[in-house]
């Protein structure tokens, strides 16, 4: 499912501009260090990421304008955004206000890890690849920031001995999956080497994924699926196909036993997306969506399991689409990100 028009463009923007001018609700995530360090004042404590209630959505908010403008520049133009989205990033993406993020994450070593780092290494990446006039200024003062997290990996990474599989923040394999790529994209290869390396020893040898308790009742990610789609980018294709077919052997099959457990591809159902914890399946859908057609893509064209998981990955967009735009702010605070996700998987 590759969207390439992306039609949502104009309003997908809007909505990350309302949600990054939202102040309140703010969730600081703020360790104090010492008696005075109680200011948890979005703006002075996070100047280039505040608002979208988070420091890590209002990092992946700002990559999905950035993206808006690299992918949709027309589109944002016609509406009248470009303007808008620039202005905001010039205000946010400053040497000095990055500076100040850069400064908290030294001071503050687990903050945001992996989920935040790894978004902050998307929105440098972005910035990087992004044409329009005046996004120089935002990758230079954001490949500081990519720097120190590309630094912090290298030190971390050989310390994680067991990879978390939640499917919520702190999920090793979508993180990986983030870094992989924006690090890459960076060129930063021996970031990229540590993680091919590390992703290897974690779930190299992994057979038949249990995915019988997914989800759990929060999650905005498939444990499976992120680990495969990590080793799909790790591995060579024929490596891949190998491992991916003992360890999701059944996903999109056909056979009746197949698709008695072929939960992966199901819409999840949401009771209350007012709260910020269950509104996490809405980001399931669209996480599922790209996930599905990404792994979907390896396997043959005319493929009957390709074309299952091509129809649940469409299915799971068209569900959650509306709630994008027209959703309480704890969805539309996040989930602009991830559908861009599968919508250009």
């Amino acid at each position: 499912m590759i969207i390439k028009d992306l039609p949502d463009a104009a309003s997908w923007a809007s909505v990350a501009l309302d949600v990054l001018a939202t102040e309140y609700p703010y969730g600081s995530g703020h360790t104090s260090l010492h008696r005075d360090d109680n200011d948890v004042t979005p703006a002075l404590l996070h100047p280039s990421f505040h608002g979208a209630l988070d420091w890590h959505s209002s990092a992946h908010m700002q990559w999905s304008l950035v993206r808006l403008l690299t992918l949709a520049g027309s589109d944002l133009d016609s509406a009248g955004l470009t303007s808008r989205v620039c202005g905001l990033l010039d205000q946010r993406l400053t040497s000095a206000a990055i500076g100040t993020e850069i400064a908290y994450l030294e001071q503050h070593p687990g903050f945001e890890r992996p989920y935040g780092w790894a978004w902050a290494a998307m929105l440098a990446a972005a910035a990087a690849q992004c044409p329009v006039e005046g996004a120089s200024a935002w990758a230079d003062a954001t490949a500081d920031l990519a720097a120190t997290v590309g630094e912090r990996l290298l030190r971390f990474l050989p310390k994680l001995t067991h990879p978390v599989r939640h499917g919520v923040h702190s999920n090793t394999a979508f993180a990986m999956i983030l870094c992989h790529q924006a690090f890459g994209e960076l060129g930063r290869r021996d970031v990229v080497a540590a993680i091919e390396a590390k992703a290897r020893s974690w779930f190299g040898t992994d057979t038949r994924l249990d995915t019988r308790t997914e989800p759990s009742g929060t999650d905005f990610l498939s444990s499976a699926l992120c680990e495969a789609e990590l080793m799909r980018r790790v591995l060579p294709a024929a490596e891949f196909d190998t491992w991916f077919a003992a360890a999701l052997p059944d996903l999109g099959g056909d056979s009746a036993a197949a698709q008695a457990s072929d939960h992966l591809l199901e819409v999840p159902g949401v009771s209350d997306q007012s709260d910020g914890q269950l509104a996490h399946l809405h980001g399931l859908a669209l996480s599922r969506s790209w996930l599905l057609t990404e792994l979907a893509g390896t396997l043959p064209a005319q493929s009957s399991r390709r074309r299952r998981m091509e129809t649940a990955a469409t299915a799971q967009y068209q569900a959650t689409a509306t709630v994008v735009v027209f959703g309480d702010f704890m969805a539309t605070h996040w989930l602009v990100s991830f559908a861009l996700l599968a919508a250009t998987a």
